[in-house]
């Protein structure tokens, strides 16, 4: 090594194994602390601290939705549920059974007594829609849905699920947890706690539930259950601000300033947590304070549907006063996978009025879906097409369900009852 004399040369000097060793030590040491430091939020903050990495996990290190090693290379890389809440008919939907036709107002006979969930059984009843095929699948689909039809070949239609309760609630929980016992955790919880989320600046699983208002028991549907509370679903509004206070009033505290104020809580919230381990709830809480951090920089970009081309909007239906609620749901949903969030849930139907704001068609199943289906039918079409045309589809899991179907029969002549707890 060379070492600077006070007459400005240098001079040539050997050092021992044990100098080289020390010295060397030294700077592996200071990485170390220096590693350590950061961990425990010690270091100071450099010197731009506004989150730009809105795609990704650069910069974040204690996020519990970090992605997680696979065992396989997985295809689909984020899922969109799309659920109905109320009880879709399935013989008018997608369905279609040509002997109800044949058998109209005849009785149903042959299997014994007949019972239905309120206790009106009437005679079978053809659906009042007309059916047609799609596609080079030849797939049976109503009229109800004419532009769910014009995609029906990216379909893959499920006729034979099988549900284990008539009970509205408990068969939301069943969908939507596998379980109808309330505690357990939803899909979106599951699939975020298995795999994590390519983008630690928006939330991992989020759910944008009906603009009338939510679906029976509401939040438990996209609960955590028994797992870390971090990984509940995080609400998204359909009208207005999808997110509340995205942006700090005039006058608050800047990116530097709350960064160190998010510091200081961290370390104070952390020691209580290493004193009461197993408190989920507060680590769910700092967690969320960081993401809504990072989320400043980068959500108002994901959020602003009013960004996209009128041809995009109008192919969500947004042009239209009864599609464009669900529609925007569908391009926010859109939007969100395409920036890494692994799960979405968007909702149709709320409990306001049971019969007229969900699919719970035992009063008239001609008004009740004729309504919801006009709601949902174009935005969902456009969602798979838009998905397909930017390369999202071959890694989206797109799924639309509902808590169960309808019988054959009529109720009232007009309605349709629910099938009967076995």
């Amino acid at each position: 090594m060379h070492e600077q004399e006070c007459n400005g040369r240098s001079r040539q000097r050997f050092i021992s194994r044990r100098d080289l060793l020390f010295q060397s030590g030294g700077g592996i040491s200071g990485i170390a602390l220096a590693s350590l430091l950061a961990q425990d939020r010690l270091l100071g903050a450099p010197a731009s601290t506004a989150p730009q990495a809105c795609v990704g996990s650069a910069g974040v290190t204690d996020s519990p939705f970090l992605p997680k090693p696979q065992h396989f290379k997985p295809r689909a890389k984020s899922i969109i549920s799309l659920f109905m809440c109320g009880g879709v008919s399935q013989v008018d939907t997608f369905d279609y059974k040509p002997m109800l036709e044949k058998y109209h107002g005849k009785p149903l006979e042959g299997h014994g007594e007949v019972t239905v969930r309120q206790g009106y059984p009437g005679p079978l009843m053809k659906s009042p829609y007309a059916f047609k095929q799609y596609g080079q699948s030849g797939k049976w689909v109503s009229d109800l849905f004419p532009n769910i039809g014009g995609i029906a070949d990216e379909i893959a239609f499920i006729h034979s699920a099988q549900g284990r309760s008539v009970d509205h609630t408990l068969s939301h929980y069943e969908w939507n947890t596998g379980s109808i016992i309330a505690g357990y955790p939803s899909m979106g919880s599951w699939v975020t706690y298995g795999l994590g989320s390519e983008n630690q600046s928006l939330p991992a699983f989020v759910v944008i539930q009906d603009p009338r208002g939510g679906p029976f028991t509401g939040s438990s549907q996209w609960s955590a259950g028994f797992l870390p509370a971090a990984y509940q679903g995080t609400m998204f509004r359909a009208i207005g601000d999808p997110i509340l206070d995205l942006h700090p009033p005039a006058g608050s505290l800047n990116i530097d300033q709350q960064r160190a104020e998010l510091d200081q809580l961290a370390r104070i919230n952390q020691n209580y947590v290493e004193k009461h381990p197993g408190i989920s709830e507060l680590t769910a809480r700092i967690n969320s304070y960081e993401l809504a951090f990072r989320m400043q920089g980068c959500a108002p970009e994901a959020v602003d549907i009013e960004s996209e081309s009128d041809e995009t909007k109008r192919l969500y239906g947004l042009d239209n006063k009864a599609s464009e609620p669900f529609g925007r749901q569908c391009l926010m949903a859109r939007r969100l996978v395409e920036r890494g969030v692994r799960a979405v849930q968007l909702w149709n139907g709320a409990v306001v009025n049971q019969n007229v704001d969900t699919w719970d068609a035992h009063n008239n199943i001609v008004e009740n879906h004729g309504r919801h289906a006009l709601e949902v039918d174009k935005p969902i079409a456009g969602l798979i097409t838009d998905l397909k045309r930017r390369g999202l589809l071959d890694e989206t899991l797109v799924v639309w369900h509902s808590e169960f179907g309808r019988m054959p029969l009529s109720q009232k002549g007009v309605g349709r009852d629910t099938i009967p707890e076995r």
